[in-house]
């Protein structure tokens, strides 16, 4: 497995996360955010023990090709 760094938050302080990977082995991104722990935002998720929520800024959608390519908006 490879992982490809795509793009790093500019506005990241300390040069940190949010960081976009792509997982040549997979066909899958990797994403590095914030952990999210409120309870009342997690509670609104139908989420699996196995599975965990990140978040990451909207400025950082420009990393995803498909997104890109499709346009801001378009259903992916």
């Amino acid at each position: 497995m490879a992982l490809h760094r795509l793009g790093k938050d500019p506005e990241s302080k300390n040069g940190g996360s949010p960081t976009v990977f792509y997982d040549d082995q997979t066909d899958n991104y990797v994403l590095q955010g914030w952990k999210v722990t409120d309870a009342e935002r997690l509670a609104q998720l139908d989420m699996p023990d196995h599975e965990t929520v990140i978040e990451f800024p909207r400025r950082m959608m420009r990393f995803f090709l498909e997104v890109e390519a499709r346009g801001v908006g378009d259903d992916v």
